[in-house]
């Protein structure tokens, strides 16, 4: 078994934590998202779950704060602004997902 306190793991911004991956399965990040910045609107090829530990973000149009948790479909655009200092655990599933660099199809 792994485990870790989200809340209070070193993350640096612009420094994304990868807890854990294995293929086939999923890959768990946790990203400290500064107040004013973005994961500006994109896609991936996985099913991605965000919860916030911490902080404010805007997720998709709606204002969510600790213990907010969303689900997008693989290749769903969205898109993540943090309006006060931000800490996210993001699940991609499965990792890589179908159309993923490295995937195998």
């Amino acid at each position: 078994m792994e485990h870790w306190d989200l809340r209070t793991l070193d993350v640096q911004p612009h420094q994304p934590k990868i807890l854990h991956s294995a293929r086939g399965e999923a890959r768990s990040i946790l990203i400290n998202l500064p107040a004013g910045e973005s994961l500006q609107e994109h896609q991936v090829h996985e099913r991605a779950y965000v919860v916030v530990i911490d902080g404010e973000i805007d997720l998709a149009g709606h204002a969510s704060g600790p213990g907010a948790a969303a689900v997008f479909d693989p290749n769903e655009r969205h898109a993540v602004t943090a309006t006060s200092d931000a800490r996210l655990l993001i699940v991609l599933a499965p990792w890589p997902g179908t159309g993923h660099p490295g995937a195998r199809d």
